[in-house]
């Protein structure tokens, strides 16, 4: 009789222990076979300052792919699915979606970060975001640097692209630099804002290695820029902005400059 006991107390305690599981989780999981979604709320991080997409834009992406949730039953609306998606754009960092119990859908997306814009020689016309990766070209009109001459694809992501972001990091040359031109031997001219004058920086150091390669063109692109700027202080401003035509940073400890031919 008491083994009986024993078993029946055992057994109810297991009934009312899914009880419970099956009541907890039916009072806390919204009621989505009765809800339709009543509001999408889209928030893209850097919207103003990348401007490759934007809440419009990827509502009609959505909807292309028939997984905007607006007016759908919340039981419909696959949050993973949507995030997959919008992670398909070459112009999406990271995107994440998720349902609230009042029948709202949240998303939030980053985008990528662009640091350069290549227009080569060869016709090619794309960026270089922050990670070293091709974005397509777009509409965007944001004031990068633009990389022109002799540029392939791999040329651009491990040298152009270590360059730019290096130039893009220092807020002076970041808005006094505008273009980045690589001659046919893949020496590296710079074209500033201010000053009718080109700068001539040389060959960018070379390596295998990625991280090494990065500190390299960082630590030779910081050492030229610093020369330039104090030529910049204590030459330009005394002979004239548009006194020399040619700048050449290449070699250690000298610059030579070009001057302007006189106007007849």
């Amino acid at each position: 009789m008491r083994r009986w006991k024993k078993i029946l107390t055992i057994v109810l305690d297991v009934v009312l222990g899914i009880y419970l599981v099956f009541a907890f989780t039916a009072f806390n999981k919204p009621d989505e076979t009765a809800n339709v979604c009543t509001k999408v709320t889209i928030n893209i991080a850097d919207e103003t300052a990348n401007g490759f997409i934007n809440a419009t834009k990827i509502q009609d992406r959505l909807e292309k792919h028939r997984l905007y949730p607006l007016e759908k039953p919340m039981k419909y609306v696959d949050a993973r699915k949507i995030e997959d998606m919008l992670k398909t754009s070459p112009f999406v960092k990271n995107a994440e979606c998720f349902k609230t119990q009042n029948g709202h859908v949240n998303i939030s997306i980053t985008q990528r970060m662009p640091v350069v814009r290549i227009k080569s020689i060869n016709n090619d016309d794309y960026y270089l975001d922050d990670q070293d990766a091709i974005m397509p070209n777009s509409n965007y009109t944001s004031d990068l640097i633009i990389a022109t001459g002799y540029i392939n694809r791999w040329f651009a992501t491990h040298y152009v692209s270590a360059l730019s972001k290096t130039i893009m990091q220092d807020e002076f040359w970041k808005n006094q630099i505008v273009q980045i031109n690589i001659l046919p031997d893949r020496g590296v001219e710079l074209v500033p804002r201010v000053g009718d004058h080109i700068v001539y920086l040389g060959y960018l150091p070379t390596s295998s290695n990625q991280q090494k390669r990065l500190a390299l063109i960082q630590d030779f692109t910081k050492q030229k820029l610093t020369r330039l700027e104090k030529f910049y202080k204590y030459g330009l401003s005394q002979a004239g902005w548009n006194k020399y035509s040619y700048i050449n940073l290449e070699f250690d400890n000298q610059i030579i400059c070009k001057k302007r031919e006189a106007q007849p």
